[in-house]
């Protein structure tokens, strides 16, 4: 081989050890670039990735016996009522007969006595007694936070909102941070709570995690007695009672006693009947009450199957939705609209079920609709027994008397379901991380005697 030979393949090998060499950089690059993109990619989506948001703890107003109302006690004072019509105190004794309240049920001071009169200040007192006391013993649970660590606080309380409103009232009572995100909820009826959870949830998510935020929820019953004879606005009187409860959430998972897994929030005030089935107006005589209409629980079940079709697909184990699909699929198929829908087993999603207690009929039809089980509505119905409808707060009562009864364990998962005024169908969805060490709380002095024949 000739030097001009050699010369010309080795130049020749250094240009494919070039063109190598740009290949292997090329690809290095390339997956340089794909390793910034796939880190790029996780950043921004533990970035951007909902916070787990938990219930620290919570705690439900104790009612004292200086409050007790006995249904003897109730229907005498209508009784003697300058206002009610003899066939208005017919009608509260069989409702009061067949409402499931108990003779331990609690109204405020200006209830008890004939007139039935609330001055403004009775009402602040009546929610202060009620708000103080359930956040002190909150706190007493709560005793490795300090206030300073609430960044938020939100109040929900339908009928009655003063100025300054119940949230400037606690602020000031427990002297909480000047920074303090505050939310005073009022007229959403008894789904509230509900919905004041759902917005805690949404607030922690843009607060720095271990953010904390202090929710109370109650209902002011002393200015808002009925003293006119419509019916449908004797209910109101009928099953309301006092109450209240605090809750604690935030996204540190250390000591929470359970998770938030999903709220859901169903509205159905577009339709008019809808809106209108529970109305704050004037009777003929110029008395303000709530109006409830007869068409309430078709209304009611209608804004829970909508949440249930929401909620359902979370929840729900595949074999329940393949069932939910099958019988869809056959309905629309054969065209036969006789085939009743699946209903799916909400009893393989959930080992405890919180349903509001608006009334027995509340309870008795969310309990035909869901196919539960006697012992699955039983915290409803004792604590419409023990504590009457208290509104917002009562499926925290409820979850009390399921941990007071010691069926609370760790990865039980437990379904809120309340409905309010507007209306609305609003469900939370917990999983206990932690049972309750000890059954203290509003049931401690009574739980023995639970459950009742009602």
């Amino acid at each position: 081989m000739t030097l001009a030979a050699a010369n010309l393949l080795l130049r020749a090998a250094q240009r494919f050890a070039t063109i190598d060499f740009l290949y292997q950089l090329c690809a290095l690059r390339h997956i340089h670039l794909l390793l910034t993109v796939i880190l790029a990619t996780v950043i921004i989506y533990l970035i951007r990735r909902p916070r787990a948001v938990y219930l620290v703890d919570y705690a439900c107003f104790r009612t004292s016996n200086e409050c007790r109302v006995p249904k003897a006690s109730f229907f005498e004072n209508a009784r003697l009522s300058p206002f009610l019509r003899d066939s208005t105190i017919d009608f509260i004794a069989r409702v009061l007969e067949r409402s499931g309240l108990g003779e331990e049920t609690c109204l405020p001071h200006a209830h008890h006595y004939e007139g039935q009169d609330c001055c403004l200040d009775e009402a602040r007192a009546e929610a202060e007694l009620v708000v103080f006391s359930s956040i002190d013993d909150l706190l007493a649970k709560t005793t490795f936070i300090s206030l300073d660590a609430i960044d938020a606080l939100i109040t929900n309380c339908s009928l009655f909102c003063p100025v300054p409103c119940i949230a400037d009232r606690i602020m000031n009572r427990y002297k909480l941070r000047r920074d303090i995100r505050i939310v005073n909820l009022s007229g959403m009826g008894c789904s509230a709570g509900v919905t004041a959870v759902g917005l805690a949830r949404n607030i922690l998510q843009v607060l720095p995690w271990g953010s904390h935020v202090l929710v109370v929820s109650t209902e002011t019953l002393g200015p808002f007695y009925y003293k006119g004879n419509t019916r449908s606005m004797q209910l109101g009187n009928i099953l309301f009672r006092m109450g209240g409860s605090a809750m604690l959430l935030s996204t540190c998972k250390n000591k929470a006693r359970f998770k938030l897994t999903h709220v859901e929030r169903t509205l159905v005030g577009a339709d008019d009947g809808a809106y209108r089935c529970v109305y704050q107006e004037d009777d003929r005589e110029g008395n303000i009450g709530l109006t409830l209409s007869k068409d309430l629980m078709a209304i009611a079940g209608d804004a829970l199957k909508a949440n249930i079709t929401a909620t359902g697909p979370l929840v729900l184990p595949t074999s329940e939705l393949i069932k939910y699909l099958l019988f869809s699929a056959a309905r629309k198929v054969l065209h036969r609209r006789n085939i009743r829908p699946y209903i799916p087993d909400f009893r393989m999603a959930f080992e405890h079920f919180c349903i509001h207690v608006g009334g027995p009929a509340v309870i008795n039809s969310v309990q035909l609709g869901l196919g539960l089980s006697d012992e699955h509505v039983e915290p409803s119905r004792m604590t419409l027994h023990r504590f009457g409808n208290q509104s917002s707060a009562s499926v925290w009562y409820e979850l009390a008397y399921i941990e007071a009864k010691g069926r609370m364990r760790k990865g039980d998962r437990v379904w809120m379901i309340g409905f309010g005024a507007g209306y609305k169908c609003n469900t939370a969805v917990w999983v206990c991380t932690r049972p309750s060490v000890d059954a203290k709380g509003p049931w401690a002095s009574c739980i023995h005697r639970y459950p009742v024949n009602v």
